[in-house]
């Protein structure tokens, strides 16, 4: 690891201790040469399938996409950030767990769904309404009313 400061490429490690549930390791580190401390996140890299989209084009996977989309329908929501971290890390884990390579934009919409449905109901519906493309009110009382069905 170099120094951030003089660029040294000798530093030792002073701390380290697991973040993000388990999912990272922070670090902090001196550099021998400067003496100055700073700190590094470690993560496993794990390789992400592409999404397929409804065009047929194919893009990497992006999470900051994904985080996005789901902040925007669970804004001002009472939803904590780890719950959505929470989230976030379940549906990777469960796109990994297909085994593919390559996976469509449906299948990963409709895994962001069971976790929205999951976390809030109305950032559920919010989510559904643009994933699906909704075009009046009775298809939002038609998905509200399935909500209710699944509560039986």
């Amino acid at each position: 690891m170099h120094c951030p400061f003089c660029s040294a490429t000798e530093t030792k490690v002073i701390d380290s201790r697991l973040v993000s549930d388990g999912h990272q390791i922070r670090r902090r580190r001196e550099c021998l040469q400067c003496h100055e401390r700073f700190t590094t996140f470690e993560g496993a890299e794990l390789v992400m399938p592409r999404i397929i989209k409804r065009d047929g084009t194919r893009e990497p996977f992006n999470e900051d996409k994904l985080r996005s989309g789901m902040l925007r329908a669970l804004e001002k929501r009472p939803v904590s950030v780890e719950q959505i971290e929470a989230s976030v890390n379940n549906l990777k884990s469960k796109l990994r767990a297909t085994g593919e390579r390559e996976v469509s934009s449906e299948l990963l919409g409709t895994i962001i769904m069971d976790e929205l449905k999951a976390l809030d109901k109305v950032a559920y519906v919010r989510f559904a309404s643009v994933y699906r493309s909704f075009e009046d009110i009775r298809e939002f009382g038609e998905e509200i009313a399935r909500l209710g069905d699944d509560k039986k």
